[in-house]
């Protein structure tokens, strides 16, 4: 998953595990495209939507992260950084490591091994 600079906009991407609901968002949190397989429909409006609505915070984040980078890379003190309330990489990527342990894994019909 990518990060890139719109203008002056961060954009991040976020997708689902099996990547069937894939999600671009602004640093500001707005979604700038969203993907969804057909077979995701199955699921009903509610859970798609929360999953979108996740992936939109995710994807927030990392375009987040990726300003705080360029700016600390410009020379902005890590304490003014803090202030604004940018979000490291690593603090990112944690994050995103304790939501994937928790996700559930792709449906399929094979059984596991």
């Amino acid at each position: 998953m990518t990060n890139e600079m719109v203008g002056e906009v961060m954009i991040a991407q976020s997708a689902t595990r099996d990547n069937s609901v894939r999600v671009r968002a602004s640093e500001s949190g707005t979604p700038v495209s969203i993907q969804i397989d057909p077979g995701e429909l199955r699921y009903g409006g509610a859970e798609l939507a929360a999953t979108v609505l996740d992936l939109c915070k995710r994807a927030t984040e990392r375009a987040r992260a990726e300003r705080r980078t360029l700016l600390e890379q410009s020379g902005m003190d890590k304490d003014v950084l803090d202030m604004l309330g940018l979000p490291t990489a690593s603090a990112v990527a944690d994050a995103e490591n304790e939501l994937m342990g928790a996700e559930q894994p792709p449906s399929s019909w094979m059984t596991p091994l």
